[in-house]
C-alpha cells in the first residue's frame, strides 16, 4: 500500500510515517516546513519527503492520503483531494485499523506526563521482554526513536514476544473533519489517565468541552481492561462519575499506588498502604513520583510484576527535552525542558529546585503552545516560575505584553523579543566569573 502523509513532519504523523514503513508500506509525505530531526529520520527510513501543499501532488495517486490535523479547508492539496475524490482518512484513524488493530494496546491521556508514562511503561515491558511497540510523543533515551512497531501476536497473547502497544493518547482534535479527540480512536486496555486541566485552548472553549471528550474516551474502555488514574486529580474524578464500566485502581492516594519515604535518589512504592519496593531513578519531583507510580500500575496490568517494574526503572534513561542535560560550563549545567503550561513549569522548577537546593535556577522560557502564545495561561505565568533566582522570556510571536506578564517577578525576569538580544542577557548573567549556576530552558 502506497500511503502520502500530509504533516508528515509533526511528531504524531512522524511517527505513524515510521510505523507504515516497518510494516512494508511506501510512505511519502509532505509538509509546510520539511527540516532536521525528524526530516533526515524520515528520509532514512526511504520516506519520499515534499516540502509545501502544492496540488500537484494528487498525481502520486497513492492507496490513501493519511490527513495530519495540521491541515485545513483551504490547503491546496486537500482541496484537489476533496475535488477529486480521492481516498483520504486521518492519522488516527489509519493508525486504529492499520496497527492497533489485535495488539494489547497501553494508551496514556492526561494533560500533563503523557510522554514520560508511556516511555516509563515502553520500557518497563521492553525490560520485562515483553518487546512491546509504541508511538510517542517524544524520543525516550532507551529506545533512540519515538515509534517502533513490534509484530503482531494472537490478541492479547500475554505468553508471547510482542502483542504489546504503548501509545501517548493525545486529546487534541483528530483532523479538520473529524473534531473528536485522537485518543476516541484507540482501541485502549490498558489506560493511564494521568491528570486533567484546561490546556488547547485554540481547539476547547473551556475546562468542561476536554472532560466530554475523556468522557467519551472511557466510555469507549472494555469491562475487562483496567484504567490508572490519578485519585487527586478533581476533574477526573469528574469524568469517572459521568460513566465508566472499567475496573479502577488509583495513584496519589493510600487505598491504591501512593510514594512513601523519599531516600536520596529513590522513594518507597506502595500498593494499598504496603510497600512493594522502592524505585531508584535520577528523574527529579513529585511529578516524576506520580508518572512512576502511573507506569508501574499499568505494568502490573500487563503482567509485569511490580519489583520487575521497580528494578526497570534502575536502567531507565528519560527523555529527550524533558530536563535533559545538553552540558555542563564553567559549572553551569543547562537542562532542556518541552515544559509547555504553567503546571508544568511550576513542577519541573519544584523537582529542579528540590535537586540543587540553594543552587542558583536562570530559565530560558519561550511560550510556544498554542495555548500559551493566545495568553490564556498569563496569570500563572509568573507564579510557575517563582523558583527561579533570574527568568528570561523570548517573547516573539506571543500576542501579549510579556513584560507586563512577569512584572510581578520583580527584577529578576525580563522579556525579549530580539532573539540575538535574548541571547546576550543570559550570557552576562552566566558569565564565566559569575556565580555557580543551574540553567534550565522551557
Amino acid at each position: 500500500m502506497h500511503l502520502h502523509i500530509l504533516g508528515i513532519c509533526g511528531t504524531f504523523m512522524g511517527g505513524m510515517a515510521l510505523l507504515a514503513r516497518a510494516a512494508g508500506h511506501r510512505v511519502s509525505g509532505c509538509d509546510a516546513n520539511v527540516y532536521p530531526p525528524m526530516s533526515t529520520q524520515l528520509a532514512a527510513q526511504g520516506i519520499e519527503l515534499t516540502e509545501g501543499w502544492a496540488a500537484e501532488q494528487a498525481a502520486l495517486r497513492p492507496d490513501v492520503f493519511v490527513i495530519g490535523n495540521v491541515v485545513t479547508r483551504g490547503n491546496p492539496l486537500m482541496e484537489e483531494i476533496l475535488n477529486r475524490g480521492l481516498p483520504y482518512v486521518s492519522g488516527p484513524q489509519w493508525l486504529k485499523e492499520n496497527v492497533l488493530a489485535g495488539r494489547w494496546v497501553a494508551a496514556v491521556a492526561g494533560t500533563h506526563g503523557k510522554t514520560t508514562v508511556a516511555s516509563m511503561l515502553a520500557w518497563i515491558l521492553e525490560h520485562a521482554g515483553l518487546a512491546p511497540g509504541f508511538l510517542i510523543g517524544g524520543i525516550p533515551n532507551n529506545f533512540g526513536v519515538s515509534a517502533r512497531l513490534n509484530p503482531p501476536q494472537p490478541p492479547f497473547d500475554k505468553g508471547g514476544q510482542g502483542g504489546f502497544f504503548v501509545v501517548e493518547a493525545d486529546e487534541y482534535d483528530t483532523a479538520f473533519f473529524d473534531k473528536r479527540s485522537k485518543f476516541v480512536h484507540y482501541p485502549s486496555r490498558t489506560t493511564v489517565l494521568n491528570n486533567l486541566e484546561f490546556d488547547h485552548a485554540d481547539i476547547f472553549p473551556d475546562l468542561a468541552a476536554i472532560e466530554t471528550q475523556f468522557h467519551h474516551f472511557v466510555r469507549t474502555l472494555p469491562a475487562n481492561g483496567l484504567i490508572v488514574v490519578n485519585g487527586l486529580d478533581r476533574s477526573l474524578g469528574q469524568v469517572l462519575a459521568r460513566g465508566c464500566y472499567t475496573p479502577v485502581e488509583r495513584f496519589g492516594v493510600g487505598d491504591g499506588w501512593s510514594a512513601g519515604t523519599q531516600q536520596g535518589d529513590g522513594f518507597e512504592v506502595l500498593f494499598q498502604n504496603k510497600i512493594v519496593g522502592r524505585v531508584v531513578s535520577s528523574l527529579a519531583g513529585a511529578h516524576n513520583q506520580a508518572n512512576a507510580l502511573a507506569a508501574i500500575a499499568a505494568a502490573r496490568h500487563c503482567g509485569v510484576a511490580p519489583s520487575q517494574a521497580i528494578e526497570a526503572f534502575r536502567d531507565f534513561k528519560g527523555i529527550k527535552r524533558r530536563m535533559e542535560v545538553r552540558g555542563v560550563v564553567n559549572s553551569i549545567t543547562i537542562y532542556d525542558d518541552f515544559a509547555h503550561h504553567p503546571t508544568a513549569i511550576q513542577a519541573t522548577l519544584a523537582g529542579l529546585r528540590a535537586r540543587v537546593g540553594a543552587g542558583r535556577i536562570v530559565v530560558v522560557v519561550e511560550p510556544r503552545s498554542n495555548t500559551m502564545k493566545l495568553g490564556v495561561m498569563n496569570d500563572r505565568l509568573a507564579p510557575s516560575l517563582d523558583r527561579a533566582d533570574r527568568v528570561f522570556c523570548y517573547s516573539a510571536g506571543v500576542q501579549w505584553d510579556a513584560a507586563a506578564v512577569l512584572a510581578a517577578l520583580g527584577a529578576k525576569a525580563e522579556a525579549h523579543a530580539d532573539f540575538d538580544a535574548l541571547l546576550e542577557r543570559p550570557r552576562k548573567t552566566l558569565g564565566p566569573t559569575g556565580p555557580k549556576t543551574v540553567s534550565g530552558e522551557s
